[in-house]
């Protein structure tokens, strides 16, 4: 699946995380102070503080907190529209905000076990989106 999308803005902070999507994997970061997850990548734990951030392979897999469907999308999603879009929280504990694949409206549940599946852009960038687990 290929698509084109704008190009996000990548720092220092968040290099990690795309150089892990272009590899197949989910980054997120812990903190060595409290041992918390933490997503979005940033340079203090939003928890304790500390700069002692270090990144860590997610499991790929967790719940769907909760979700909306997008019938009317603008720019390069336009033609994509109608798509589900969904607030994911990881196994490990921190909570992200992603699209939904390969699933209709009535097949998606608040609850639902969902995996990570990545979808290489043609602009080169990897996104990572959702999938109901098998």
């Amino acid at each position: 699946m290929t698509a084109q999308h704008p190009q996000p803005l990548i720092d220092s902070d968040s290099q990690p995380y795309w150089d892990g999507l272009a590899r197949g994997e989910l980054r997120i970061q812990r903190c060595q102070a409290c041992t918390r997850a933490v997503f979005y990548p940033r340079a203090l734990c939003p928890h304790c503080f500390s700069d002692q951030l270090t990144w860590i392979t997610a499991s790929g897999r967790g719940t769907l907190y909760a979700f909306t469907v997008v019938h009317q999308a603008f720019g390069p999603y336009a033609a994509e529209a109608p798509f589900i879009v969904g607030i994911i929280e990881l196994e490990e504990g921190v909570r992200m905000m992603s699209r939904i694949t390969d699933a209709t409206r009535e097949q998606v549940t608040i609850g639902a076990a969902v995996e990570v599946t990545f979808l290489a852009a043609e602009d080169g960038v990897t996104l990572p989106y959702f999938r109901l687990a098998a």
